[in-house]
């Protein structure tokens, strides 16, 4: 029987750099996903904020034009701009990313199985029988540990009886090739509460590709039918008329914040499975690139000492306490219903009183807590030669 260190499953972002990061300090990994392809369903706009882009080294050719400005609109349409002296944000090519990390991976000794779903596992002395749907039928493999990257709704997380996400929003958005958007590559962020309830509707236009989107809680809107709405809205805003269609994205987006159970002695969640989402923004790349790394840095030093207690590093309730503006935030913002109360609060906050916190938001260099391996692995010998 095929025996591994470490399953991993889900070969999103989270997965992938986290497969990498394991394979080059010679930890054995069989990264799985049901895709056939990296290019398939893909979830994210992909933009990556400044902190990201300074603290990991993303490959230039997988990342788009730079991107300073940022437009917020009002329900009516009007608007504040914000300029940043930095390079703010970069659009990824997520399918080259993708594609770019498992090569990484594969170049380590990654064991990369595409088209191969998850069923379940068994424990037994110690170590995990995990079965595998395959195209030609079904196999089982052995592993020591298990790392969910499987989304929002983790049934890997499931079955090692961690914690699952409990509320979301749902979002989507089409990219396009050759729309036109008067001045310099810019997100457009719009307030409406009726096409967009709970969070905004979005135009991340990088001066290449156009991503034209809407998100908010689903028992409140039809998300094909909003985002067909928003695109007539903003039709004077964003020329599509002769722009081309390329993709069509969509999916849950966790925003309860980190879980607190997200890692006992058979697995741990990595990515949108373990919450690893802003609940006020919904960014997640950002936390899924850090909680990745560090979930590597555990992993690592379990595999290599047994110790079972260097898994209490890996815990939703460390990193809870840093978010407890941002789900408050979450909950006004969920609250706004009304178009006529939105914008007043817009009025608001284009003041110049209030205009340097919107500033903040978007521009504020505020991340995912980065413990790294010093957080409570400090004193780990086999970690400091990593390091």
């Amino acid at each position: 029987m095929e025996t591994y260190d470490t399953i991993i499953v889900g070969a999103g972002l989270a997965g992938l750099q986290c497969a990498h990061l394991l394979a080059r300090r010679g930890i054995s990994v069989l990264l799985i996903d049901r895709k056939r392809s990296l290019e398939q369903a893909i979830h994210t706009t992909g933009i990556f904020v400044r902190k990201t882009l300074e603290d990991f080294d993303l490959p230039n050719h997988c990342l788009g034009p730079v991107v300073r400005n940022v437009t917020l609109y009002s329900p009516s349409l009007r608007s504040v701009e914000f300029v940043s002296d930095h390079d703010e944000f970069r659009i990824g090519r997520m399918g080259q990313l993708y594609q770019h990390y498992l090569n990484e991976g594969l170049q380590h000794g990654v064991n990369w199985m595409p088209g191969t779903s998850y069923m379940d596992h068994s424990r037994e002395n110690g170590r995990l029988f995990v079965r595998l749907e395959i195209p030609s039928g079904e196999r089982t493999v052995r592993a020591r540990y298990l790392i969910a990257a499987d989304g929002a709704q983790s049934r890997v997380g499931s079955n090692l009886g961690l914690e699952s996400n409990r509320e979301w929003i749902i979002g989507v958005e089409k990219v396009f090739s050759g729309a036109r958007i008067e001045g310099p590559p810019r997100l457009l962020c719009f307030l409406d509460p009726e096409l967009a309830p709970g969070y905004i509707g979005w135009v991340a236009h990088d001066g290449e590709e156009t991503h034209v989107g809407v998100a908010g809680y689903r028992a409140r809107f039809n998300p094909l039918a909003s985002l067909n709405r928003f695109r007539t809205k903003i039709s004077r805003i964003v020329d599509l008329s002769g722009a081309e269609e390329v993709a069509q994205r969509g999916g849950r987006i966790p925003i309860g914040g980190i879980l607190r159970r997200i890692g006992n002695d058979q697995g741990l969640l990595i990515g949108d499975a373990a919450g690893a989402v802003s609940p006020l923004t919904a960014g997640g790349l950002d936390p899924c690139m850090r909680l990745s790394a560090f979930a590597a840095d555990v992993v690592t030093e379990f595999l290599r000492t047994g110790e079972a207690g260097v898994l209490r590093a890996y815990s939703g309730d460390k990193f809870r306490a840093r978010f407890t503006s941002r789900l408050w935030a979450r909950r006004v913002a969920s609250s706004l219903c009304s178009p006529t109360l939105v914008e007043l609060g817009f009025g608001a906050l284009a003041t110049p009183l209030l205009k340097p916190l919107a500033q903040h938001i978007f521009f504020g260099r505020q991340s995912f807590p980065d413990f790294g391996p010093r957080f409570e692995l400090e004193n780990s010998e086999s970690l400091k030669a990593e390091v």
